[in-house]
């Protein structure tokens, strides 16, 4: 557990513009008090994130809601109430407390409450919200340790908690509910499943939408490697051609996967939500390791696997 004064210094250091990493159970988060403008822009700053690009803001429970939120409809106060603390940020028309700097000029704000000992007594400490992306430069690996943070941040940040690695490992599930139609716009750490079934009703997971969230990009949670999607039993095809091309070639894949014994390899648990959990630190692992392409295996589309296969397709996407 973090030490107190470690908490203290880090609440003073808010209070006066700073910024500081501080773990949450999907990923490490860049934080800033959101309602310093001059602070949240430097959080764009360090990451090299586009302004237009909104943040979630952190906000310390759910009796918070209506300060941020201007309209909260029965559907976000029963997710809320089901899932908060946890990893899902529901997407609101935002009062005059969510400024421009944090909603990218949209009249819409992103909220979640985090589910992790630390980030919340920040945020107890605090007493207000924290915008909060992932700590690491914009559109590359999102960091689940502080060492992950650390070797992409280096000294940019103020004070980074370490607070162990996240449990979740990737991040929230980003539901809007700023109209009568509820839509996921970025699946993560809470199954589509789980909000159906809380709402009642089918909850369409959106590729394209007006309203800006972060993680929608194309490209996105992308390592240093190339990255090429392939299903499990086309793993050894893929590798063999793409050796053929005198390429270094991993594979990530299932710990089941059978595989030649001289094909790096970078497992992850059968189930989804292991997979997920360890997903960003594989892809670094394999970025260490100097492969230039990474042969990734694509998860059922179910559960947490929905998650997975968003991450990895982003990451597979080309680059600009």
């Amino acid at each position: 557990m973090i030490a107190p004064e470690s908490l203290e210094r880090a609440v003073e250091l808010l209070r006066h513009g700073g910024v500081v990493a501080l773990p949450t159970e999907t990923v490490y988060g860049l934080s800033a008090n959101a309602e310093d403008e001059l602070a949240v822009r430097r959080v764009f700053a360090i990451k090299g994130r586009p302004a237009t690009h909104p943040l979630i803001v952190h906000i310390p429970g759910v009796e918070h809601l209506n300060t941020w939120a201007r309209e909260v409809p029965e559907a976000a106060r029963k997710l809320a109430e089901a899932f908060w603390p946890g990893p899902l940020t529901l997407v609101l028309p935002r009062t005059a407390r969510a400024t421009d700097a944090v909603t990218g000029g949209q009249d819409t704000v992103a909220l979640r409450v985090p589910n992790h000992p630390v980030a919340l007594a920040v945020l107890q400490k605090l007493g207000g919200g924290l915008a909060a992306p992932s700590a690491n430069r914009f559109g590359k690996v999102s960091p689940t340790t502080a060492e992950h943070v650390r070797e992409d941040l280096g000294g940019d940040v103020d004070l980074v908690l370490d607070g162990g690695p996240c449990t979740v490992g990737v991040e929230s599930t980003i539901v809007d509910l700023s109209s009568d139609e509820p839509a996921i716009l970025r699946p993560g750490g809470l199954a589509a499943e789980d909000v159906e079934r809380v709402l009642g009703r089918k909850v369409p997971v959106r590729t394209s939408s007006k309203v800006r969230v972060s993680g929608s990009l194309e490209s996105h949670y992308a390592p240093r490697a190339g990255v090429v999607l392939t299903e499990p039993g086309q793993a050894v095809a893929r590798v063999q051609e793409l050796r053929g091309q005198g390429l270094r070639v991993g594979v990530l894949g299932p710990a089941s996967l059978a595989l030649p014994p001289d094909v790096p390899r970078f497992d992850v648990p059968d189930e989804p939500a292991g997979a997920a959990r360890v997903l960003y630190a594989r892809l670094r692992e394999a970025d260490a390791q100097g492969h230039e392409v990474l042969v990734a295996c694509l998860p059922a589309e179910s559960g947490l696997g929905i998650a997975v296969r968003d991450r990895l397709s982003r990451a597979a996407a080309p680059r600009g």
